[in-house]
């Protein structure tokens, strides 16, 4: 970050950019009490990320200098009422913007008389000054916790269901391969014999299954910091223990470690919480996925070895804690590009900085591997001008990188937001599925420059 406190080229947004958090939760509607500029900014960052009643679709009171001198109460009221009757919903989340906070407008009391009538209805303080989107995230999920799935504990009593677990993972629209990550944290799970909440995207079941959050015998993220505090509300409230796996699990080695995991965690629960998974079968699941893994890494040996000097054999990383971690593993142990540099940019507080050092640090044993943590990318492409390696260079980042990639002569994998030079639907980057896609979009771009 400059000594002036600008951020240049920043990779995630302010806090209201969880309003992709709520936009991702089928049939569920964001309203902003905010200006109008808000919801622009937030759609032009991620593009491609209206869902249901996201982007232009989503309510807004466009807060204006009227509302900073009167309060916008009045007009939010307005709003949430006529939202009912335009667009049908299965929960509403209001979200305020920074001059609704800095007015200090009462904003649960007008959610409150709308709850009182049984709406389903939550408000979340989501002022850009406060925090980025990474925060905030967690902060949208814990505020439908408290004020919406807590009133279906009595339907859905805690640790009820043994073979039930809720996944906090990837941040919808933040992680460009959410929709497909998420479908296939579920399919893994599913084959160890674990019923799963994935909570967003199409594999959701939408407020239902928000609703039964309760009733899971444990939660499961995979993230190294952003989401933790989800998990803890949850074992606070419900008393559910949390089992944390802190990178994208990429490729066979780590798919393997992650659900091994998964299953010595619930093999630990006895009593009347025990899981009771049939480890045999679920073992028997992951040597077959790795079986198919490896025979599809067999047959990209004959490419490897043609193209031996003209593969890149060391790579940069500009993405956010998970994806960092998550990809140097992989692409070390299991394609032999060496990891060099690495950017981390999404603000880690600086509580989790010395954990994900150290686990950056596990990567080798036999090599270093440098890691920046800083939100100014542009920082970050200033130091990357900076470095000379041997050989053909590897650049993973976002839409920002594209023209330092070739500016360099690196190889360049678009792979985070924003996003704007490939369209992703989905694709997933994690399990095993994933660490093939990841080595086909390597090798695919290395290969279109010889056309």
């Amino acid at each position: 970050m400059s000594e002036s406190g600008l951020i240049e080229q920043e990779r995630y947004t302010c806090a209201i950019g969880a309003l992709q958090s709520v936009v991702a939760i089928p049939r569920a509607l964001p309203i902003l009490h905010s200006g109008p500029g808000c919801g622009s900014m937030v759609l032009g960052f991620y593009e491609r990320a209206t869902g249901y009643a996201g982007g232009y679709t989503t309510p807004c009171t466009n807060f204006s200098e009227a509302e900073v001198v009167f309060g916008g109460v009045e007009r939010l009221h307005s709003i949430i009422d006529n939202s009912y009757k335009v667009i049908k919903s299965d929960l509403q989340v209001v979200l305020t913007g920074c001059t609704a906070d800095i007015v200090g407008d009462d904003v649960a009391s007008v959610v409150g008389e709308f709850t009182e009538r049984g709406r389903p209805l939550v408000h979340v303080e989501t002022a850009g000054f406060k925090h980025n989107n990474y925060v905030a995230h967690s902060n949208v999920v814990n505020a439908i916790i408290d004020q919406y799935v807590d009133g279906f504990v009595l339907d859905y009593l805690p640790r009820s269901d043994r073979k039930l677990v809720n996944v906090f993972a990837s941040l919808p629209y933040q992680d460009p391969f959410w929709k497909g990550n998420l479908r296939e944290y579920k399919r893994l799970l599913e084959a160890l014999g674990l019923e799963v909440n994935i909570l967003f995207g199409p594999q959701s079941d939408g407020v239902t299954e928000w609703q039964s959050i309760p009733a899971a015998n444990f939660n499961i993220l995979i993230s190294p910091w952003y989401g933790l505090p989800v998990v803890e509300r949850l074992e606070e409230k419900y008393g559910q223990p949390w089992y944390q796996f802190p990178y994208l699990p990429i490729g066979a080695n780590e798919t393997r470690r992650f659900l091994e995991g998964v299953l010595a965690f619930a093999d630990s629960l006895d009593g009347e919480q025990a899981v009771g998974l049939d480890a045999v079968r679920a073992k028997a699941f992951i040597e077959r996925e790795e079986h198919a893994f490896y025979e599809e890494i067999d047959n990209l040996a004959t490419f490897l070895l043609e193209f031996r000097y003209g593969l890149p054999n060391h790579v940069h990383v500009l993405h956010d804690a998970g994806y960092v971690l998550g990809l140097a593993r992989f692409l070390l142990h299991e394609v032999g590009i060496v990891p060099k540099e690495q950017f981390i940019v999404d603000n880690t507080p600086e509580q989790h900085q010395e954990h994900v050092r150290s686990l950056l640090a596990a990567t080798s044993e036999k090599r270093e591997i440098p890691v920046r943590f800083d939100p100014d990318a542009g920082a970050a492409q200033d130091v990357l001008r900076n470095v000379k390696h041997r050989g053909r260079g590897l650049i993973v980042g976002s839409g920002w990188d594209k023209e330092l990639a070739r500016e360099k002569g690196c190889d360049f994998l678009l792979a985070a937001a924003p996003c704007p030079y490939r369209l992703v639907m989905t694709t997933n980057y994690v399990g095993l599925s994933g660490g093939l896609r990841v080595i086909e979009d390597i090798y695919a771009t290395v290969l279109a420059s010889y056309a």
